[in-house]
């Protein structure tokens, strides 16, 4: 089951679990759209293609919901 990180690791904006907008990587490094874009679509942790994250919503997320840790690293 997805991580589901609350927010973009270069610039910190919120990336709620139920709304689109979050690309992740195989090790789920998580980043907002306009980051992912200037980021070519290439994770700078890991090397590896950065993804739609899918959404997480209703009972589901009531039951399994999203991480409220938080990983900024800052611009890359």
């Amino acid at each position: 089951m997805l991580e589901m990180r609350p927010d973009c690791e270069r610039c910190g904006v919120d990336l709620p679990a139920d709304a689109p907008g979050a690309f992740i990587c195989s090790f789920e490094c998580t980043f907002c759209a306009p980051c992912t874009e200037a980021m070519d679509d290439v994770c700078p942790n890991c090397g590896g293609e950065l993804i739609d994250r899918p959404t997480r919503t209703g009972k589901r997320l009531e039951r399994h919901p999203a991480s409220t840790v938080r990983i900024h690293k800052g611009a890359a």
